[in-house]
């Protein structure tokens, strides 16, 4: 297969080319030929102008590369490697989703052929990609696994907003359904990860590799986020205490903040609900979770406390929110917990406006029910400085004190502004 693909002999199909799909398709596509599949027609014409739907990548990403973007599964199945790169998120009740990659488990099972290659890339529970996706394949498809074809996963590992941390920079967990088809799915992947590859002994520890990574840090927010529910009652500011333990070599320098984005607010869910399956309660990650998760309405909170002690006129109260992206200096919405912070202000009639530099104003009212403002006010009773974007970095006191009342809070959820607000009342967590 890594011959054959390497020679241009056959082409290697990437399915779902969102954040994490469309940079590795275009990765591939500068050392092999490559179709990039997605079932959304527009996103599809919009790649073939190079232009990412996502915008993580520039014109320039796409020079270069021996591509083709498609929506055909006529063009599909000229592929003999495929890479399934599509979302698996949470419903309403926290309950994981597995209709996007149920989904391109049809599509694989529609097109595949004897020999070819499935690699999963979506982050889910050990488990899923033998007992939930494979069936599918094999069903439609009349083929055997090992047999017939050859079934991987290699957890994605992509970054949205980081420029450093690469698809080629970052080692690559690489698995196979028996030691032919671990050995030739490394070698493929080490066409384009410099860092090399690391070879699972299975596809459940390479699924279960990738759980982990975003449940270990949700842990670790979340035990900040609960330091500084503790801190803001004693009176101390939780990043000063923060850099004094710092000063120790081995401290693991974690912050609080609002937990959202596509990974570590909802990957811990599939592993609990793996385990519940199974018969265990969760304890510790629910935990961490169910702070996490409150953390908006805990903004919320403090802003409305300080109104209530100013004014008492909540209603009347207006309060701008500056960041709607999950993180700093992306576009992407995806699960963003300002959201939270919005709904909870509202729930208590505060006028709400929300600015954002990076996101796009029509999706946050499709997604969450609100829009951005293209202007802020100047009489706002707080602001919420959700995420440190680079073009919040330059606003100083004086542009806080233009923008708000006399007895106006800085709810600096990050602490960028720390030290430097003196005319306004600052907070943080």
């Amino acid at each position: 297969m890594y011959q054959e693909l390497t020679e241009k002999k056959e082409k290697l199909a990437v399915i779902g080319l969102g954040y994490v799909g469309l940079p590795i398709a275009l990765e591939f596509a500068r050392k092999i030929s490559v179709i990039g599949f997605d079932i959304n027609e527009k996103r599809v014409e919009m790649m073939k102008q190079g232009i990412d739907p996502s915008n993580e990548l520039d014109k320039e990403a796409f020079k270069g590369c021996d591509i083709v973007f498609t929506n055909s599964l006529d063009v599909l199945r000229e592929a003999k490697f495929f890479i399934v790169a599509v979302p698996t998120p949470v419903d309403e009740h926290n309950v994981p989703d597995l209709i996007p990659v149920k989904k391109a488990s049809e599509t694989v099972g529609k097109v595949i052929k004897k020999g070819d290659y499935v690699v999963f890339e979506s982050t889910v529970y050990p488990g899923c990609t033998e007992e939930d996706c494979l069936p599918i394949i094999e069903k439609l498809s009349g083929l055997k696994n090992v047999k017939d074809f050859k079934l991987g996963y290699s957890p994605e590992r992509i970054n949205p907003g980081d420029k450093n941390h690469t698809l080629s920079t970052i080692v690559k967990v690489v698995s196979g359904s028996d030691a032919e088809s671990l050995e030739e799915i490394a070698k493929v992947y080490e066409l384009v990860v410099a860092a090399g590859v690391h070879r699972a002994s299975s596809i459940k520890v390479a699924e279960a590799a990738k759980i982990i990574e975003n449940t270990q840090r949700d842990l670790n927010i979340a035990l900040m986020n609960e330091l500084s529910i503790i801190f803001d009652r004693i009176g101390i500011n939780t990043y000063e205490v923060l850099e004094a333990a710092g000063t120790k070599w081995n401290f693991l320098k974690f912050q609080p903040g609002l937990v959202g984005g596509h990974c570590i607010g909802v990957d811990p869910y599939y592993l609990t609900h793996k385990a519940k399956e199974l018969g265990y309660h969760s304890e510790v990650i629910l935990s961490g979770r169910n702070i996490n998760d409150n953390m908006g309405k805990y903004v919320a909170k403090k802003v409305i406390q300080h109104i209530i002690r100013n004014t008492g006129d909540v209603k009347a109260a207006k309060v701008l929110i500056k960041g709607a992206t999950f993180k700093e200096n992306v576009s992407d919405i995806r699960n963003s917990k300002v959201s939270d912070v919005v709904k909870a202000l509202k729930e208590y009639y505060v006028n709400v406006d929300v600015e954002d530099p990076h996101a796009d104003s029509g999706d946050l009212q499709h997604e969450y029910g609100f829009s951005l403002v293209d202007q802020p006010a100047t009489d706002y009773d707080a602001v919420i400085i959700t995420v440190p974007h680079k073009q919040y970095l330059a606003c100083d006191d004086a542009y806080f004190t233009g923008i708000t009342k006399k007895h106006g809070l800085i709810a600096d959820l990050k602490g960028i502004y720390r030290n430097k607000i003196s005319n306004r009342n600052y907070w943080s967590f």
